[in-house]
């Protein structure tokens, strides 16, 4: 992460801050202060802080990650340089805002399968370099963060299988070439291969872009032949906050979203200075 954010702020600064040199005393410190402008849960504030204070920034926090937050609340204060808290400041808010933005999406899909036992997940798709963000950002949403990349555990879509055969095919390879420490997923799109790649030992079997009817005869017929326990149930593919209560009713074990991250919304906070 140290890394991304220094190429961010290398990327900002460019050959240096041409406004806060020309007018901004050299040596000069000020106050300065992060307020929300809008409403969600506030994500990012520890690695805001640490980079605030690897400049040499004084920085008092008043909210913790996952606090709810409202319009005019008064997030961080911030005490130093003024032409270093003005280099600072856009890509700072940039990442809080998207951060917050992410776990206060996460929180609502949450909350609204609160009463299930199904866990919601975040997915890859996330924006390129800052994907550990996101996932973090889920994270404190209450989400599961699913796979952080590609070496976390072996998820077969539907591009491996066209590249190898059925989707059992690919199932019984992977199962012989990986180690037993690796969990192995796979995405199927009909109810006969769902039933065969339960029956074959998959420990997540992912029921893609299915509605819920017919996740619903894929259930019933795991059910019926006694493996529904074999293998956790995922379901993914579109889902969003008027359809999540139809999956998460059925008795599905996992519900993973992309818009969680390919699509939320920044929240809006404004750094202020005295």
């Amino acid at each position: 992460m140290d890394k991304i954010i220094e190429y961010m702020l290398a990327e900002d600064e460019g050959f240096g801050d041409i406004t806060s040199n020309a007018v901004v005393e050299e040596g000069k410190d000020v106050n300065a202060y992060i307020i929300s402008k809008d409403e969600g849960i506030l994500a990012g504030i520890n690695i805001i802080r640490d980079l605030f204070e690897e400049y040499g920034i004084e920085v008092t926090f008043w909210l913790k990650d996952g606090s709810e937050i409202s319009k005019n609340d008064l997030l961080i204060s911030l005490k130093g340089d003024a032409r270093t808290i003005l280099l600072l400041e856009r890509t700072a808010l940039n990442l809080l805002m998207r951060m917050s933005g992410v776990a206060s999406a996460t929180r609502k899909y949450v909350n609204l399968v609160k009463d299930y036992d199904v866990r919601v997940a975040g997915t890859r798709k996330t924006s390129p370099a800052i994907g550990k963000f996101d996932k973090y950002a889920l994270g404190v949403g209450g989400a599961d963060t699913h796979r952080f990349g590609l070496d976390d555990m072996v998820l077969i879509k539907d591009n491996h299988i066209a590249a190898c055969g059925t989707p059992l095919e690919a199932l019984l390879k992977a199962k012989s070439n990986v180690s037993f420490s690796k969990k192995i997923e796979i995405e199927v799109e009909t109810l006969d291969d769902a039933v065969e790649c339960v029956r074959n030992g998959a420990d997540i079997v992912m029921l893609d872009n299915m509605s819920p009817s017919q996740v619903s005869d894929v259930l019933d017929e795991l059910e019926k032949l006694d493996i529904r326990q074999n293998s956790l149930i995922e379901v993914s593919g579109g889902i969003t906050e008027d359809t999540i209560l139809d999956y998460a009713a059925l008795g599905v074990d996992i519900i993973s979203i992309g818009a969680l991250t390919h699509s939320s919304r920044s929240l809006n906070f404004s750094l202020k200075m005295e």
